[in-house]
């Protein structure tokens, strides 16, 4: 490009920034991706389609009232701790977990859904999981004799921790991005489609090497909507008019490059997505509309050459210090579990139930003793996973002993995790395929049971 001297119009520099401002608002920075045509296979050696979709819960769920033991005498610890935040024991909705010896537990009151789905074996519940480097104990804990994980009770850097399984140093991917690196093509050219972002930009589907989340809206609405590559309209003409000139500044001809391959992209996958109509009913809420995309886009799998994907959806709001964690709690459970279950529903009706598995994750769990309003940050928590592979009906890991400053205490009712974020990790990895990249995507898997037998 031959730049404007002194006194020059500036056209081509403002030609520049319009497109600057357009790929800025169109989210578009560091997708670096090819046209979809040249899209490869995602996995080379897998025959069929899997996914795995994270549900995050910014914020820190406080797990406690998310799962609750029923037996009396362990109820009677549990509401005498939590005080005003211990909910009514008649208003829990009861599960009988098959492995745990006939003891009974209670899910939140909102959680219908996966109550449903858990009685129908297609959930499971992770009791106590959370961020470890090796196995701890209470007297390791306060000897401080083993390695734990930096800046805990940290919102960022405990979110991080759950999205890297890197918990001793500052991470640059997460482990959704570092599986589906070992798992793509190589010459995969737009292998950025494996992960898929349905709430902007996140850290477990970074990769370590080059692969990016491709942000897709939940509406539908990809940023260059507003854009007609044949149109006559004064702004799709200066678009095209300044994608079609080559730039002598290699910066200003790469970003030429990326703009205009992702205004590709998002044509072929709009034309894909606009044949993958769905029957069930989504939940008219932020969370059922991220999911509601998610199953479309396992709908247009075949028409966008893909065999593994991951994607990623979340919600926020759980940070409940206050008195109106109850309320706040109630209508946040509420949302995942009805969106949960019409997800569930969506995967069924496109006969992908046993190829696509949900699973929950949050910063930390929240105390167990009540703040007097709400509950502080904690550490190990509760949690779920959906999908016609797992082996549902069943509570995976040891729910904590309840007793304040016991054994699974570090103190005010932070749950020591019984249950890394690595096994969680592992265990979904290797029902994806990654088995064989297993300890290089989780470092410190080799401290840990790699398998906890949730997935068939």
């Amino acid at each position: 490009m031959n730049h404007p001297h002194p006194g020059s119009s500036g056209g081509t520099q403002l030609q520049r920034r319009r497109l600057l401002k357009l790929a800025g608002a169109a989210g578009l920075s560091g997708l670096g991706l090819g046209t979809l045509s040249h899209l490869t296979a995602a996995a080379q050696s897998a025959t069929d389609y899997k996914a795995l979709v994270y549900l995050f819960m910014y914020g820190g769920n406080d797990g406690n009232n998310l799962l609750v033991p029923l037996e009396p005498s362990l109820y009677n610890q549990y509401q005498q701790a939590r005080s005003n935040l211990a909910l009514p024991r008649e208003a829990l909705l009861p599960i009988a977990p098959g492995n745990s010896a006939g003891l009974q537990y209670g899910l939140h009151p909102a959680m219908g859904g996966i109550q449903s789905l858990f009685g129908q074996g297609k959930a499971a519940l992770l009791a106590n999981i959370g961020t470890l480097a090796v196995p701890t104990s209470r007297s390791q804990w306060n000897a401080r004799s083993v390695p734990l994980p930096d800046n805990l009770f940290s919102h960022s850097d405990q979110q991080a921790q759950w999205q890297s399984a890197i918990v001793d140093d500052a991470p640059r991917s997460g482990w959704g991005g570092r599986m589906m690196e070992r798992l793509l093509a190589t010459d995969a050219a737009n292998r950025g489609y494996g992960v898929l972002s349905m709430a902007g930009g996140n850290l477990w589907e970074n990769g370590d090497r080059s692969l990016a989340a491709y942000k897709v809206s939940a509406s539908g609405n990809f940023g260059f909507d507003f854009y007609d590559p044949v149109g006559r309209d004064p702004l799709s003409t200066a678009i095209t008019e300044t994608l079609a000139e080559r730039r002598e500044h290699l910066l200003e001809q790469a970003w030429n490059d990326v703009v205009g391959r992702s205004i590709e992209n998002q044509r072929v996958l709009t034309q894909a997505l606009e044949r993958s109509t769905l029957a069930t009913v989504f939940p008219d809420t932020n969370l059922g509309s991220q999911l509601r995309m998610v199953a479309r886009l396992v709908a247009a799998r075949s028409r966008l050459g893909l065999q593994r994907q991951c994607f990623f959806c979340s919600i926020g709001g759980f940070d409940t210090h206050g008195d109106d964690q109850l309320q706040r709690q109630n209508e946040l459970l509420g949302e995942i579990s009805n969106a949960v279950a019409a997800f569930y529903a969506a995967t069924v009706e496109l006969g992908m139930q046993n190829n696509v598995t949900l699973f929950s994750g949050s910063d930390f769990g929240r105390t167990f003793q009540s703040n007097g309003q709400g509950s502080d940050h904690a550490w190990g928590s509760h949690h779920f996973v959906v999908g016609g592979a797992v082996k549902g009906g069943q509570l995976v890991g040891r729910f904590p002993d309840l007793t304040v400053n016991g054994p699974d205490d570090a103190g005010d009712g932070k749950w020591i995790p019984g249950v890394s974020v690595d096994q969680l990790g592992a265990t979904l990895g290797r029902w994806f395929g990654a088995g064989s990249a297993l300890n290089e995507v989780f470092p410190r898997l080799v401290n840990f049971d790699a398998d906890l037998g949730f997935m068939v």
